[in-house]
């Protein structure tokens, strides 16, 4: 599975970089932090797909990394290849980028 660190995806940010920021927690969670991608659910990932683009990279993530690979691994079977984990998830770009961001 590939990975992109947070330093990565900042880079990417200010880059302006073409590629999706999918958000796989839960709205709840969503809404105390977010880095402003798309927020479909784990439970939903399959369900949704169509949202998912195919025609660049897409960056999964969720609070730690471990929700995000798995729907890294359920999008995977569905024929996705451009997708990557967001390793440490929300709680690495607070440690690493923004200190101040509110997490639980």
């Amino acid at each position: 599975m590939k990975e992109v660190t947070v330093q990565e995806l900042k880079n990417m940010m200010d880059r302006n970089d073409e590629f999706q920021l999918i958000d796989v927690r839960e709205p709840f969670e969503y809404e105390v932090s977010n880095l402003n991608g798309l927020n479909i659910p784990l439970a939903g990932i399959v369900i949704e797909s169509d949202k998912v683009a195919k025609d660049r990279p897409v960056i999964i993530q969720c609070r730690s990394g471990k929700r995000s690979a798995q729907a890294v691994m359920l999008l995977e079977q569905q024929g996705f290849d451009n997708l990557a984990n967001l390793k440490g998830g929300i709680l690495a770009w607070k440690e690493e980028i923004d200190p101040d961001m509110d997490v639980y």
